[in-house]
């Protein structure tokens, strides 16, 4: 009798253990911090501490100096407990970047980084680019900035309450960073941007 086992048993994680796995493949993360994941899933330290020890030792995660990479491993959960996530984003802003500009420094410089409102959380990244990820202090929204080769588009994600202000606040702590940064880097030369919130409103373009 062969009791060798290549998937996940379902008794193997808790309830919170399940729901971390959950928001790490919704969130679609490959680098997190454990103070951004408390701030999202509003866990205590302890608990999540204990979590993401039971995870590094099943080999999901595994924990160096910018944080936690998640391993090609989580695929194995998520293929057995496929999400269906209804949250939705709200565009706040969108740069167009230079051709000559280098996505990866850019990313390199802002990964890790506080802004007036945002924490660090973690980012995520497919063939189409990267996505940046922070949450508020207070764990009410989160704010990504998706790059490709070309723009710069960042959006909110409201997890308690609907706070547009401070969403638009803290996108503009955001960019205002990456405008100064650029600035002193040299990455970018001219920076267009195009703001619009909801499906129905029109953009406008101004150079800065």
């Amino acid at each position: 009798m062969d009791d060798e086992r290549h998937d996940f048993p379902e008794s193997s994680y808790g309830e919170r253990d399940a729901e971390v796995l959950t928001l790490i493949d919704e969130e679609d993360l490959t680098l997190f911090t454990f103070d951004g994941l408390k701030r999202r899933m509003g866990l205590h330290p302890e608990t999540l501490s204990r979590i993401l020890g039971r995870l590094e030792q099943e080999g999901i995660v595994s924990k160096d100096s910018a944080g936690y990479k998640v391993t090609p491993k989580i695929n194995e959960y998520t293929r057995l407990h496929p999400h269906f996530s209804d949250e939705s984003h709200v565009p706040l802003l969108q740069t167009f970047l230079p051709s000559y500009t280098s996505v990866p420094q850019l990313a390199s410089n802002l990964k890790g980084r506080w802004f007036g409102l945002l924490r660090w959380l973690g980012l995520s990244e497919n063939g189409e680019g990267l996505t940046l990820k922070w949450i508020t202090e207070d764990g009410s929204i989160q704010v990504e900035a998706s790059m490709s080769e070309t723009t710069l588009t960042i959006e909110a994600k409201f997890l308690h309450g609907k706070n547009l202000n401070m969403a638009l606040k803290a996108s503009y702590q955001l960019m205002a960073y990456i405008g100064r940064l650029c600035s002193g880097s040299g990455l970018l030369k001219r920076v267009d941007y195009a703001y619009g919130i909801g499906a129905d409103s029109s953009l406008h373009l101004t150079s800065a």
